[in-house]
């Protein structure tokens, strides 16, 4: 019988990584909300781009 993978349970799996270069004010800009909302910067540019989902036409 196979064993199980013990671990943290995901319901939302991130399985695509993306690598993005970033200005210096665009880095700053990310870096300050991040602090101000107690978040990581991968989960500021999640909601960031899903403020774009508002902008699809």
């Amino acid at each position: 019988m196979p064993t199980k993978k013990m671990g943290r349970p995901i319901d939302n799996p991130k399985s695509n990584p993306i690598h993005v270069r970033l200005d210096n004010k665009s880095l700053e800009i990310l870096d300050k909300y991040c602090k101000q909302e107690s978040i990581k910067r991968t989960e500021g540019i999640r909601e960031g781009i899903q403020m774009l989902e508002s902008k699809i036409k």
